[in-house]
C-alpha cells in the first residue's frame, strides 16, 4: 500500500516527476578545496536527503578520515560522490546553470533562477573560491547576507542554506516522493 499525503482530500503527489529518471541527481554540489573533514561529512548528509551529487575537488584531508566518515554516519551509501584534480575541466563541459558562492560577490542568492540541473560551486573554508572563477563567472557568483567585518558562515551551513533555496524554487520536486514513507 502506498502511503500519501493528504490535504483537503487532494493526494500528495499526484505523480512523481522525477519517476522517469530513476537515479537521477537532480542537483550537483562542488565543494573547491575543502579542508574540515567534518563540514563535508555534514555536506554529504544534505547531499544524501536532498538527492543531490557531490564533486570534491582536490579535498585537503585522506577521504577515508574517520571523522569525514562520522560525520556522514550511515549517508554516504546512495550519494554520488567523486573525487576531481580539476574544477577547470569540470566547468569546460558543463552545461547545466552555474552558481559560484563566495562572500566577495554583490548578487544574492535569492536574486537568481536555479533550476533542476543547477551546479552550486563554493569555495574551501580557509581560501573562499579562486581568483580566476571571480574573473572568469563574475555574473554567476552570489553570496549570503551576512554582517560586515564577521567570520564567513560554516561551509555545511552555506551548502544546506544554498540547496533548499534552490529546491525551493523546483518546488521541492526531488523531495516529493518523500512524502508520507517515513510514517505509513
Amino acid at each position: 500500500m502506498k502511503c500519501l499525503l493528504s490535504v483537503n482530500n487532494q493526494k500528495f503527489p499526484p505523480q512523481d516527476p522525477w519517476a522517469q529518471y530513476p537515479g537521477a541527481s537532480v542537483m550537483q554540489i562542488i565543494l573547491f578545496e575543502p579542508q574540515i573533514p567534518q563540514n563535508t561529512g555534514n555536506i554529504v548528509r544534505t547531499c544524501k536527503v536532498t538527492g543531490s551529487d557531490l564533486i570534491l575537488i582536490n579535498p585537503g584531508f585522506d577521504t577515508s578520515d574517520r571523522m569525514l566518515k562520522r560525520a556522514g554516519l550511515d549517508y554516504w551509501d546512495g550519494v554520488n560522490v567523486s573525487i576531481k584534480d580539476n574544477l577547470k575541466s569540470i566547468l569546460q563541459v558543463h552545461t547545466g546553470p552555474l552558481h559560484f558562492f563566495s562572500s566577495k560577490a554583490s548578487k544574492l542568492y535569492t536574486d537568481v533562477l536555479y533550476q533542476n540541473n543547477s551546479t552550486l560551486i563554493f569555495g574551501s573554508e580557509t581560501k573562499g573560491l579562486p581568483d580566476w572563477v571571480h574573473q572568469e563567472y563574475a555574473s554567476h557568483l552570489v553570496r549570503l547576507p551576512m554582517i560586515e567585518n564577521v567570520r564567513c558562515l560554516n561551509l555545511a551551513t552555506s551548502v544546506g542554506i544554498g540547496i533548499y533555496e534552490a529546491l525551493r524554487q523546483i518546488e521541492f520536486r526531488p523531495t516529493l516522493s518523500s512524502y508520507g514513507k517515513e510514517r505509513c
